[in-house]
């Protein structure tokens, strides 16, 4: 059997490889965050306070991330930024390790991270066009995905184990080897540098405004951005595992580990469906909106799980419906996107990509603080149905998607110039 067209490129290959490599250890400190955090607090409330930590950075220096994003050479920002993760993973672990880690050292700890991967994300996003002719757009991103997944199956599984083992310092302490990995497979890629027109001579400030615009001016993406918020933002349920592990379920850490993975287990379950989906289907956006009704329905079921068997055939559903959905959104945007914006666009779009679950973190911990975790994940399930039934009932460019992408017109840049 012949490879798939997207593995015949060496730089693609290296990147998915060293992807995959610093996911794994990036997913299983998420994992050992929430778990730590809940573990010195006691509290889901404070709990969601990691969500909130990336939230803000998120949401503050995401368009800065984006505008550097298409001024730098992207491989070296994406190294930079992952060198700082770095730095900041080894600190956590060393603290960890030495007995001295406070519930508020993890939170500015997830605060620096999440801000390094704002620069990260767009650029990482934004690289893959570099590496693969854009008729093969759809399917790298097809394939990244699931990869994705596959780092947040093994991570928290990860997780799970080495606290069992030795506590949270030594989730860390691997993560900070996997981002050294993925530092040295970006120094032997070759891509070229982000593309600018001849000339330009834009702040970063008006780089960010122009690439507002483009967005402001794509229904596709603003409204895929929206779609993407609204239906995470109240269906967050990674803050509520380690609650639904140690007190619902009674399953202890390594429980928790099991949970959190299951999600990742049940994207790479469906990974043959994605892709082809992705590379024929012509009613991807009809795919999008039943795939999100269905992530509720996960969610839902999920939340009444009565033991751990069943929970984990839940949240197996909720990752495969979430890789359908997210796949789709996506490779629309980037193939929505010219070279020269995508840095911007793609640090918008992030915006309600990470920042709708990591928001969902605060309002579903706040929530589950008062009504328990139940309640509130039955409460928020109901949110990306309605979300995506409301999309259905009506005409619109999500609905009508059909996998192919009309080429963009960009409006005109402003000019930073002063009038008269």
């Amino acid at each position: 059997m012949s490879l798939p067209p997207v593995l015949r490129h060496r730089d693609f290959n290296l990147y998915w490889a060293g992807v995959i490599l610093s996911q794994i250890g990036t997913r299983g400190t998420v994992a050992a965050n929430f778990y730590q955090v809940y573990d010195l607090t006691g509290s889901i409330a404070y709990t969601g306070l990691v969500g909130a930590a990336q939230a803000v950075a998120l949401l503050v220096l995401s368009p800065f991330g984006g505008a550097l994003a298409d001024r730098l050479d992207r491989r070296r920002l994406l190294q930079a930024a992952q060198f700082v993760a770095l730095l900041v993973a080894a600190a956590l672990a060393w603290l960890t390790l030495a007995g001295q880690a406070q519930a508020w050292h993890v939170v500015l700890s997830v605060v620096l991270t999440t801000a390094a991967a704002t620069f990260d994300q767009p650029a990482r996003q934004a690289l893959i066009p570099a590496m693969v002719p854009k008729a093969e757009i759809g399917q790298a991103i097809a394939l990244l995905n699931p990869s994705r997944e596959l780092a947040i199956l093994v991570g928290p599984l990860m997780a799970g184990l080495l606290i069992t083992a030795g506590g949270p310092g030594l989730m860390y302490a691997v993560d900070a080897v996997t981002y050294g990995l993925l530092v040295a497979v970006l120094a032997v890629l070759r891509t070229p540098a982000a593309t600018r027109p001849a000339g330009e001579r834009r702040s970063v400030l008006g780089s960010i405004v122009d690439g507002a615009r483009y967005v402001a001016h794509r229904p596709l993406i603003y409204s895929l951005m929206g779609l993407d918020l609204s239906a995470t933002l109240f269906s967050a349920y990674r803050v509520l595992l380690p609650a639904l592990a140690v007190d619902v379920l009674h399953v202890g850490s390594t429980g928790y580990g099991l949970l959190s993975s299951a999600p990742s287990a049940g994207a790479l379950l469906a990974t043959y469906s994605v892709f082809r989906t992705v590379q024929r289907s012509r009613r991807q956006g009809r795919v999008l909106l039943v795939s999100t009704a269905l992530y509720g329905c996960a969610a839902l079921f999920l939340a009444h799980a009565p033991v751990l068997a069943v929970a984990l055939v839940a949240a197996g559903l909720l990752g495969a419906f979430d890789a359908m959905a997210t796949t789709i959104r996506h490779a629309a945007v980037q193939i929505d996107t010219p070279d020269e914006l995508r840095g911007r666009v793609t640090a918008f779009y992030q915006m309600s990509s990470r920042g709708g679950p990591a928001l969902g973190d605060v309002v579903v911990g706040a929530f589950a603080g008062a009504v328990g975790p139940v309640v509130a994940l039955t409460v928020g399930a109901f949110g990306p149905i309605l979300v995506a039934a409301s999309f259905w009932a009506r005409e619109n460019v999500v609905r009508s998607y059909t996998g192919i992408v009309e080429p963009a017109v960009e409006p005109a840049p402003a000019t930073d110039a002063p009038a008269g």
